[in-house]
């Protein structure tokens, strides 16, 4: 890439690692995360906000990464999907997601976890209810979201009793 005169140098902390990374200003999360991080975990799709395929924690909060302009986000703590994993073992979110069936094409899986993750985060014992409002923004073509509900709740029991975040 030929340097622009108008590319930043950022400092972007992903899924607790710190990137000195030049952009160009106009770049979205997605494509820093995507494009240059190689973290391919955050889906593109829609890219205008409405679809959730793309939503990663931003300081804790889930946010679409294809609305956010990276320049933005400088020295905020970014966590995506690739980032729950500790070593080799998955996080009780995504193991609850494949014991319950909460996959189909797994497109959308990445930013419904991500999304799951920060509602427990906030509220670990949440009600069915509270998980469809927590996941309002994220659609699903293939599951019907009875089993991504369901492996909400049980990674909500599976993290009380284990108390892991």
């Amino acid at each position: 890439m030929e340097k622009e005169k108008d590319d930043r140098v950022i400092g972007l902390v992903v899924n607790g690692r710190l990137y000195e990374i030049r952009i160009e200003p106009r770049m979205t999360l997605l494509e820093v995360l995507r494009d240059r991080l190689e973290l391919t975990g955050t889906k593109s799709s829609c890219g205008v906000g409405s679809c959730g395929a793309c939503t990663v924690l931003i300081d804790g909060k889930p946010v679409s990464a294809c609305l956010t302009l990276a320049i933005t986000v400088e020295g905020k703590n970014i966590l995506t999907i690739e980032g729950l994993v500790k070593g080799t073992s998955l996080n009780p979110i995504q193991k609850a997601f494949i014991e319950h069936g909460a996959i189909q094409c797994g497109f959308c899986t990445p930013g419904m976890v991500m999304s799951a993750k920060a509602l427990l985060d906030r509220n670990p014992r949440p009600t069915v209810s509270e998980i469809k409002e927590a996941l309002e923004g994220n659609l699903c073509r293939c599951t019907g979201y009875i089993k991504i509900i369901d492996a909400v709740l049980a990674a909500a029991e599976e993290m009380k009793t284990a108390g892991d975040r």
